[in-house]
């Protein structure tokens, strides 16, 4: 339905006559099939006041009228000529009877309102310009606009520019949607008050029409931002330097042939763009080569009036510029000024510029100015007219300072070569690579693009740097001619491998590999094993028996990278699963042997099996700089090895991994002489004090899923373990993580809660984290709550009070909280 009032309050009828009770008359909403012949009334039967006139029913053999469809582009159309009629039957411009000069659906066919373009909801000129004096930000991009609006000085500066040769009319700056002043309110203002309004800071008018630019430009003082790319503009006003407050400029895609000599006086210009356009030169100390006058001193006094505000230029070319965008122009190296370029500039774009043209050794010069820019990161001359002759041998070593920032050199698709970029860069402290990629290059790292661009991802660049790390140094080296089956064999010991590629060297990736290595293992060590020596006398001992030569040491295998990362001082040994348990009905094929149960379930039969090797670890150079260890799910052998004499093995070890390792409130405790030889002592110790006293540096102690029950935290332990104690070397733990155990009860760590009763800090307690999780503790101590913890995790365990939610809404904070609540 269309919103706009009906041209008449009757509806129209059919020519002929017809008696009264036969009239119909069509619905006011369809719109009634024009006819040639004229309208007539048909006349209507009187009403009595006082009692209605029944109308006959009509007759049943009545024929139809007539209508005509209408399709749904003429539908279209018609609608729209309606809209058009009510906006200038609104604004008084036409009759309110009738469709005036549309008297059929081809006055109103659609193609002859293609000129008319919508605006798709957005403000037109005038109210974009009237908006603008309250935020300071205008936008008339992409309005076929032939200059800068005259209203946009008129509204905001109270001034007429002077007209343009370009555009001698003023574009229309109004719609029919906006509302007229004579049509507000009493009492509303036409824009914002005088305290209201902002001076311009940011001028958009990009892809536009826009040929010349009005010298009044110079009175918005307060510039900051100038977007006019994609016009067709030719000369800027010399009265464009005067906006000494700009700090972006974008002018690229434009017919410009010169600039302002002042432009390069800019004091806070940061970034200047002027790509696709058809400048000659660059003239940066052009505004400095003057004759000494008032303009000289830096400040420039419009002639308009005594009240002018003054222009304060810079003292060197453009001395806050950080980005220049000259690329696609017709620069040439002797055309540029390089004597005077900026000094802060970081991104410099010389693209698809003749820089050789006219005098090849200028470009000599030209790569030498820009090589003493001490800020500049990016050169782009990808296209550009320059060869290796820019680039002379000596270029970094003779310079002090050569490219000392450089990260990105892009030469693609110009006649300079890699020989000569290679001499020319070898003086250089960056490292240079040739690998294009999408992300910035690392600090320390010159990207150089030579030839055709062939931009990479970096995880294509990461896999070929893999494979040339793994070729052979032998191989790219320039002694021999070509690769030799003997130097790869040689520098095999340069390559890193995988744990799996180890394991497939040693055909131990299936059940049957392993199953056979143990038995040729077990074979070997039987067939060197030395004949039986008669027992000596008592009172002399039993030497200790030499280790077999066939058996690699397990003092030289921890040392393998696979282990030991040198660079994180973290020493990981893989998990050892429990020996399986035979039953009488078992057989193998393999031949039977006897052999120590530590050669089961191994991969690398050099690593020790006990679960806690110290005898082992304490014989590696790092041992006494170790900080990490982890024995994640070492089953094989639940024991510790430690030496006979002395017990502080680790002295730096600060982190202890010893989950899922099956250990209870007692260990096994075998005591070696040294490394690899017979256990010569076994006994039964506690397992936490023994941790305390082998560990004393230790602040991490991870026991997640074993077997300790509350039988092993008494409190004297406990407060040995988590306490520090100068007077023994300890510093303390941080993080106590009991995950996954049976401990049903927390009396220890309620006794040591007691230490905070009066007591705001303990000074030996440095306890942040205590993992709680997945036990069968029935009951959580109010004590708990004195605790300064900032990780307290009780999940999955069997009390019920208090509930779930008071430390899944609030934490750890809201739990201890709540316990101290209890305790009154």
């Amino acid at each position: 339905m269309s919103r706009i009032p009906q041209p008449s309050s009757r509806p129209t009828v059919k020519t002929t006559l017809v008696p009264p009770a036969r009239s119909r008359a069509p619905s006011p909403s369809k719109p009634a099939a024009s006819v040639s012949s004229p309208r007539v009334r048909t006349k209507s039967v009187p009403k009595s006041p006082s009692k209605a006139i029944r109308r006959p029913p009509p007759v049943e053999n009545e024929p139809p009228v007539p209508k005509t469809p209408l399709s749904i582009k003429e539908a279209v159309a018609l609608r729209r000529a309606e809209a058009k009629k009510a906006i200038s039957t609104s604004l008084g411009l036409g009759n309110s009877a009738g469709f005036g000069e549309f008297e059929n659906l081809e006055d109103v066919n659609p193609k002859k309102n293609e000129e008319e373009t919508l605006d798709l909801g957005r403000w037109s000129v005038k109210e974009t310009i009237e908006r603008a004096r309250s935020t300071g930000a205008i936008n008339l991009s992409s309005r076929s606009l032939p200059c800068i609006p005259p209203a946009l000085f008129d509204i905001h500066l109270g001034i007429t520019p002077d007209p343009l040769k370009s555009a001698a009319s003023e574009p229309p700056i109004s719609s029919p949607t906006d509302t007229p002043f004579s049509s507000r309110r009493t009492g509303q203002r036409e824009g914002p008050a005088w305290f209201e309004a902002q001076d311009l800071h940011v001028l958009k008018a990009w892809n536009n029409d826009i040929v010349e630019i009005q010298h009044e430009i110079s009175l918005f003082g307060s510039l900051k931002t100038v977007d006019l790319h994609q016009n067709r503009i030719v000369l800027l006003p010399d009265t464009f330097a005067d906006l000494t407050a700009l700090t972006t400029l974008d002018l690229s895609h434009n017919c410009l042939t010169a600039l302002p000599s002042n432009i390069f006086a800019l004091p806070n210009l940061t970034v200047m763009k002027l790509s696709h356009n058809a400048l000659r030169e660059l003239s940066f100390g052009a505004p400095f080569l003057k004759p000494p006058s008032r303009k000289a001193q830096h400040d420039t006094f419009s002639s308009r009036g005594f009240f002018d505000p003054v222009i304060t230029r810079a003292s060197s070319p453009l001395p806050r510029l950080s980005v220049l965008d000259v690329s696609h122009n017709k620069l040439t190296a002797s055309t540029i000024d390089h004597a005077n370029l900026p000094l802060l500039i970081t991104k410099a774009d010389f693209a698809a510029n003749p820089l050789a043209l006219g005098d090849s050794n200028s470009t000599l010069a030209f790569i030498r100015a820009l090589s003493h820019l001490e800020h500049l990161k990016e050169l782009r001359c990808e296209t550009a007219d320059i060869g290796d002759d820019a680039f002379p041998s000596n270029l970094s070593t003779s310079e002090s300072h050569c490219f000392p920032r450089l990260r990105i050199l892009d030469m693609g698709e110009t006649r300079v070569t890699m020989e000569g970029l290679q001499s020319a860069l070898s003086g250089l402290k960056q490292d240079i690579t040739y690998d294009f990629t999408t992300e910035e290059p690392p600090e320390g790292t010159l990207r150089v693009s030579i030839g055709k661009k062939v931009v990479r991802e970096p995880w294509e660049v990461e896999a070929e740097r893999r494979v040339k790390s793994r070729v052979p140094k032998s191989v790219t080296g320039t002694e021999s001619a070509g690769p030799s089956k003997t130097d790869v064999g040689q520098n095999n010991t340069d390559v890193v491998k995988e744990a799996w590629e180890i394991e497939a060297e040693q055909g131990l990736l299936t059940e049957g590999g392993r199953r056979r290595a143990r038995a040729a293992a077990a074979m070997s060590a039987a067939d060197v094993a030395p004949p039986p020596k008669p027992s000596p006398p008592i009172g002399h001992g039993q030497p200790p028996t030499p280790a077999s030569p066939s058996q690699p040491s397990p003092t030289t295998s921890l040392t393998n990278p696979q282990y030991y990362k040198a660079t994180t001082q973290t020493l990981t040994l893989p998990p050892l699963s429990a020996p399986t348990k035979s039953h009488a009905r078992s057989f193998s094929l393999a031949t039977s042997f006897s052999s120590p149960p530590s050669s089961r379930g191994k991969t690398d039969f050099a690593l020790p099996t006990p679960t806690l090797p110290l005898v082992a670890i304490s014989a590696q150079s790092f041992a006494q700089t170790l900080k990490t260890l982890v024995l994640s799910n070492r089953k094989f052998d639940v024991c510790a090895s430690l030496p006979i004499i002395g017990e502080v093995l680790l002295p730096s070890l600060e982190e202890l991994v010893l989950d899922g390792c099956g250990f209870g409130d007692q260990i096994s405790v075998t005591r070696q002489a040294e490394a690899g030889t017979a256990a010569s002592l076994r006994s039964n110790d506690t397992f936490l004090p023994l941790l305390t006293r082998v560990f004393p540096s230790l602040r991490t102690l991870d026991l997640s899923y074993n077997v300790l029950t509350s039988a092993s935290l008494q409190q004297d332990a406990l407060s040995s373990l988590i306490l520090a104690d100068n007077s023994n070397g300890r510093k303390g733990l941080r993080h106590l993580r009991l995950r996954g155990n049976r401990i049903d009860g927390l009396d220890a760590f309620q006794g040591i809660a007691e230490l905070f009763k009066g007591n705001r800090s303990v000074p030996d307690w440095k306890l942040e984290e205590l993992d709680l999780r997945d036990n069968e503790i029935s009951k959580l101590p109010a004590e708990l709550g004195l605790l300064p913890l900032d990780v307290f995790l009780v999940d999955g365990n069997l009390f019920r009070i208090p509930q779930r939610r008071v430390w899944e809404r609030e934490g750890t904070r809201g739990l201890l909280s709540w316990l101290r609540g209890r305790m009154e």
